[in-house]
């Protein structure tokens, strides 16, 4: 069992590579990375999540995820909280992405399809029940920590999320265990398979748009990513552990806590004026070093 989850996050990683060298030969250009990540956030991925929601209905499942989705809050609200303590030290431009880094993994680009590739649809079913509240906070609490003031227009912009919708759309096909004719259904699971393989290219293809030379210097990053890779998930898989949770339970909230730094840091720092060096370098570095935490945190779990 081992090797097998070794040998599919080694394929995730590849990928990455090659999504690394298409972008430095331009075969990624800006205009294909945007094009991917709208087609990544508006399609695939919403579809995928409503195709892991195509199960007959359930109280144990409905159970199971109502206990993800209040861990995951919990989570959320500690985390929030310890980021804005942890690195007062640091100036405020600094504290910003490192506060953001703290509360936000990947959980979409990378955190999708390393738990479809461990634990399949069933995974993906817990994993979108289970970042219903990223999606909130992301657009509240993260523009909050870059701007310093409550942004109540982004509200609209939680409401009509693409991965909340399709949350929705989800809970009631599984609610009321409607059985989505075949043509539909393979429409919705072939589309959004193609989830993981352009997620792992557009990581790559980000990666490639960072300086090497400067991406690791500052002490002040490798405090944020150690938090982020190693401190976080560790608290947690000992908290649940302590709980009594084991098994794909444990390993949903462990490994999305155990993600790099979520992709779009760099972009809301590059929107509400933060640090965009501190920023990519953090998702790059994060991203890099994830490569050999995820694997040791899979051997802990």
């Amino acid at each position: 069992m081992n090797n097998i989850i070794f040998n599919q996050i080694t394929v995730l990683f590849l990928i990455m590579i090659v999504g690394y060298i298409a972008k430095k030969r331009n075969i990624i250009n800006s205009a294909v990375n945007k094009g991917f990540t709208e087609l990544l956030l508006n399609i695939t991925l919403p579809f995928m999540i409503v195709a892991s929601f195509n199960f007959k209905f359930s109280r144990t499942m409905l159970v199971n995820a109502k206990n993800l989705f209040i861990i995951s809050i919990v989570i959320y609200m500690v985390f929030i909280y310890i980021g804005g303590i942890l690195y007062n030290r640091y100036d405020i431009g600094t504290k910003r992405v490192l506060w953001f880094i703290t509360v936000f993994s990947n959980c979409g680009f990378m955190g999708y399809p390393i738990i479809e590739s461990i634990y399949g649809k069933t995974g993906v079913f817990y994993t979108a029940i289970f970042n219903i509240p990223f999606n909130v906070l992301i657009w509240t609490v993260g523009v909050s920590i870059f701007t310093g003031e409550k942004d109540l227009k982004a509200f609209k912009k939680v409401l009509f999320n693409p991965g909340i919708i399709s949350v929705a759309i989800g809970l009631i096909i599984f609610m009321f265990s409607i059985k989505l004719p075949q043509p539909i259904y393979k429409t919705l699971d072939i589309i959004g398979s193609m989830t993981t393989p352009i997620s792992m290219l557009l990581v790559g293809a980000m990666l490639a748009d960072v300086e090497i030379k400067d991406v690791f210097s500052g002490i002040s990053i490798y405090y944020g990513v150690f938090v982020r890779l190693i401190l976080i998930p560790l608290i947690v898989l000992f908290v649940l552990k302590w709980i009594g949770y084991n098994d794909m339970f444990l390993a949903i909230p462990v490994l999305i806590m155990a993600m790099p730094a979520a992709a779009n840091t760099a972009i809301f720092a590059e929107k509400y004026n933060g640090d965009t060096s501190v920023a990519s370098r953090s998702v790059f570095l994060s991203t890099i070093l994830s490569g050999i935490t995820i694997p040791l945190i899979m051997f802990l779990l």
